[in-house]
């Protein structure tokens, strides 16, 4: 007996009135239908949400920018001849140097002094943990000028460093006033305190990387040495970057604090130059943009640094871009579905 065929189907063997596409299943129907809007849907063009808000917000930080950028250029009280004729002089030059010597040998010493602190704290040995601890509460606990006035005044405690036999012999004895100038204060009290910072950066981006992946190099029998170097750095690189850059620009700042102890820097420098001609604000100002000069070099450096050890993870292309990505990515659809669209005449 013979079933009798259902109009619009497609059972084996039958063809409905509607079913002409060979490659067209046992229950397929026609899902798409054409409608006369489609070709001006599909040619539409993408556009970006109007945030009427963002752009008033914009142009009124604009303009209030370019008010301070007319005062600071227009108001004579500045004298920019007189910051002109200083910016460049033998004593702010030599104040300068003076500030990045420091700047480089305080961040050099005190982050290799703290990479030996994140490692004590990353031991398992209890007591070298609680050294390290103990050694970043402390420091961190004290404020950098009260560090540096401390070292500059050690005398008045420890009037003789020796060394020798503990509870023995003395072999040499230096006496600390003759010893802790004011250069070497600085040097000593910037590094103890660059020390504890540097060492909580290290132990985050450390941290930051995944236990896991260290288990599965040792799995494969890697040494620990090849695993740090090779698996456990690089990852923890993209977080010790950033902070470490804000560390190194923020002591570049603070080395100012030296001046309070008579260290000839760059700001000590200018203090000098104004208290003999009273130009106060104009020779500030030299200081000023000396300091923006050299944090902005830096800046680009961290940038660069940080691009590097990024180059391997995708970052948000931001709003604009991203639209531009979705679009070209789906215009190979969009073109695909009107060619289908056109075949179901």
């Amino acid at each position: 007996m013979t079933s009798p065929s259902i109009p619009g189907s497609s059972l084996p063997g039958r063809a409905g009135p509607e079913d002409s596409s060979p490659a067209a299943g046992p229950f397929a129907e026609r899902a798409l239908v054409r409608r006369d809007a489609d070709a001006e849907l599909l040619t539409a063009r993408l556009v970006a949400a109007r945030r009427p808000g963002q752009w008033a917000s914009a142009v009124v930080l604009l303009v209030l920018f370019a008010m301070l950028v007319n005062t600071v250029i227009t108001n004579g009280r500045f004298q920019w001849g007189v910051v002109g004729d200083y910016f460049a002089s033998g004593s702010i030059i030599r104040g300068l140097v003076l500030t990045l010597w420091l700047t480089a040998a305080v961040m050099a010493c005190g982050f290799l002094l703290g990479i030996g602190l994140a490692a004590m704290r990353l031991s398992s040995n209890p007591v070298l943990r609680t050294l390290s601890f103990g050694y970043v509460w402390l420091v961190r606990s004290v404020p950098p000028l009260v560090q540096l006035l401390f070292w500059y005044e050690i005398a008045s405690l420890y009037p003789q460093l020796s060394l020798g036999v503990p509870f023995g012999h003395e072999f040499v004895t230096v006496k600390t006033a003759h010893l802790f100038t004011g250069i070497l204060a600085a040097f000593v009290g910037l590094t103890v305190d660059v020390a504890a910072f540097s060492a909580e950066i290290v132990r985050g981006g450390i941290l930051s990387v995944e236990r896991g992946q260290s288990e599965a190099a040792e799995a494969l029998g890697l040494s620990r040495g090849r695993i740090f170097r090779r698996i456990v750095l690089p990852q923890a690189m993209p977080a010790i970057v950033p902070a470490t850059g804000n560390l190194l620009i923020g002591l570049l700042k603070a080395t100012s604090i030296v001046s309070v102890i008579a260290v000839q820097d760059l700001l000590y420098s200018v203090q000098l130059i104004y208290q003999q001609n009273f130009l106060i604000m104009p020779l500030l100002m030299v200081a000023t943009l000396w300091y923006i000069i050299l944090t902005t070099v830096l800046s680009i450096g961290q940038y660069f640094i940080e691009r590097y050890y990024a180059r391997g993870k995708r970052r948000d292309p931001g709003p604009g871009r991203g639209l531009w990505l979705v679009t070209r990515a789906n215009l190979p659809v969009f073109g695909r579905t009107r060619n289908d669209l056109a075949g179901l005449a």
